[in-house]
């Protein structure tokens, strides 16, 4: 039997779970929201989708080094980011790609195995 298991470097965040109002990034669970970048993990201020600013996006804008892309979990459905805030976002140079929080806790640990710089803003489910 072949393992297929990413070989992901022992100092990056992995999410290894989540669900209930919490998340659990390299073994240490959270409660809420949380930002998940490949060298840490921090609580987020939003409380839900519909409570998000262009301002709850500085942790990840702020990043160094700078990250590629940042997946938003949305919560237990995909939603569409209002075009005024997905604009703001740009303008600073963040490129963010909405999906369930589901689809975007398996997408950041796959793109953090190919070894990109990705970021994982997420809503509880």
């Amino acid at each position: 039997m072949a393992d297929i298991t990413p070989i992901i470097p022992s100092d990056r965040q992995v999410i290894d779970g989540y669900g209930e109002g919490q998340f659990c990034v390299s073994g240490q669970w959270r409660t809420g929201a949380v930002v998940v970048l490949p060298d840490r993990t921090q609580p987020w201020r939003p409380q839900g989708f519909a409570d998000l600013t262009a301002e709850d996006f500085a942790p990840v804008i702020q990043a160094e080094p700078r990250v590629e892309f940042l997946l938003l979990g949305s919560g237990t459905r995909m939603q569409l980011l209002p075009k005024a805030l997905r604009q703001s976002l740009r303008d600073a140079g963040l490129v963010v790609e909405v999906m369930d929080t589901g689809a975007a806790c398996r997408t950041y640990n796959v793109l953090l195995a190919e070894g990109r710089r990705v970021g994982a803003a997420l809503l509880p489910v």
